[in-house]
Parts: C-alpha cells; sequence; structure tokens
C-alpha cells in the first residue's frame, strides 16, 4: 500500500514516515499542497495523510480539489485544531477522516487501516496462490501450513506478486510500487530480495519456480496445475 504524506512540519513527517515504513506501507512525504497536488497525478495512491495547514496550498484547498477532479483515494487529515467547527469543514471538503496533533500513532495505525480497508472492501482478504497464503491483515505468511518469516521487502515483494497473479513485473514496476521515491535502490537490488524470498518459499517446500522469470521482462507467479 502507498501513501502520501503532505505534512510541512519535517521532524513530524520525517517520524510519522519512518512509523508507517514500519508497519509495511511505502511513503512518499512532500511538504506543500501544491507539491502534492503534483504527485498525486504523477502516481496512483492508496490513501493520502494530508496536514490541514500547509503551505502554497492549503490541506482544505487541495482536498477539494481532489475530489472535483475525481481522485476518490481516502484523505485523512492532519490538524491542530479539535474543534467541531473544523471537523465538519475537513470532512465537508471530502476528507474521510481526521487524527488530531499531537499525533497518538497507535490512533493513527488504526485509522489508516480502517480507512484502507473501506477503500479495498472488494480485495479478498486472504491472498492465495495454491498452498501458498498470505494474511494482508496479520502480515502472516504460510505455505503448507509452515510459517514463512520474511523481512519486510520480502512480504511486499510477495504480497505485490500475489496480487498481480500472472502479470508480469519488471523490476523498475516492483521499484516503483515497493520503494518511497525519496530512496530508490538500484534494479540489482530487487533480484537480491527476490533470491531470498526463493530460498525460503523452498525451505518450505514449494516449487523452485514458483516465482517464475520472464527473460528479458520480469517476474510472475508459475501457473497453477
Amino acid at each position: 500500500m502507498r501513501i502520501l504524506l503532505v505534512e510541512d512540519d519535517f521532524r513530524l513527517a520525517e517520524t510519522l514516515a519512518e512509523a508507517l515504513t514500519d508497519q509495511r506501507y511505502v511513503v512518499d512525504v512532500v511538504s506543500d499542497g501544491e507539491a502534492g497536488w503534483e504527485q498525486v497525478k504523477l502516481l496512483n495512491y492508496d490513501l493520502m495523510l494530508l496536514d490541514l495547514m500547509l503551505p502554497e496550498l492549503d490541506g482544505m484547498s487541495l482536498c477539494q480539489r481532489l475530489r472535483s477532479h475525481g481522485y476518490n483515494m481516502p484523505v485523512l487529515m492532519l490538524t491542530a485544531c479539535d474543534t467541531i467547527t473544523d471537523k465538519i469543514n475537513g470532512l465537508d471538503a471530502g476528507a474521510d477522516d481526521y487524527v488530531v496533533k499531537p499525533v497518538d500513532l497507535g490512533e493513527l495505525f488504526a485509522r489508516v487501516r480502517a480507512l484502507l480497508r473501506r477503500g479495498n472492501s472488494c480485495s479478498p482478504p486472504i491472498l492465495e496462490w495454491g498452498k501458498l497464503r498470505l494474511d494482508p491483515s496479520t502480515y502472516e505468511v504460510n505455505y503448507a501450513d509452515k510459517p514463512l518469516h520474511l523481512t519486510p521487502k520480502e512480504y511486499s515483494l510477495l504480497e505485490l506478486l500475489l496480487r498481480s497473479g500472472r502479470r508480469v513485473l519488471s523490476r523498475s514496476v516492483i521499484i516503483e510500487h515497493i520503494w518511497s521515491l525519496e530512496a530508490p535502490p538500484e534494479e540489482d537490488t530487487v533480484k537480491v530480495h527476490l533470491r531470498s524470498l526463493r530460498q525460503k518459499l523452498k525451505a518450505a517446500c514449494a516449487p523452485e519456480n514458483l516465482i517464475e522469470t520472464v527473460h528479458g521482462m520480469g517476474y510472475r507467479l508459475r501457473q497453477l496445475t
């Protein structure tokens, strides 16, 4: 899941981005409303975390612009104003929910999960491919009921492959989906994580070619028989 954080307080943005990354989200950060608008036009985001008071274009105006242009990703507003009027104005502008500063991380995570569930209500709760099973709600992965202990990047890579099925994913597409724009790795880094993931699947008795290489194109899951 990819989140756009629009926040001009550098320390808060850094703290929130790190905390959300630890929760296995990919987080891009911009510091003003106009930059947020430009970023939304570049990439598809599953959720926007939007500060109310921003330079260039305030959060309320950005939210209204998003909705008027047909962008429907959930918007979670960050506000230091804990008044009924401010909350009503934010919701009327198109925000889906709000968190009051100072931000409690436990509350933030819960509200993010709730909005993402609402936005993906048609997605299967459990991702399965043959004997492979991944539960996005608990981050648990099993093959033939054997648990796989994956790193965050291995988990994100496997989830992306499961959601893509037989669609071929190039290394550049994988990087775009599971790394932030601030720190994209070299394409060979994908090979390193993929090799480790394959080894862990093999140790759980999965077929060696469960994740197959389509030469010159990328990777996908092997056709089930």
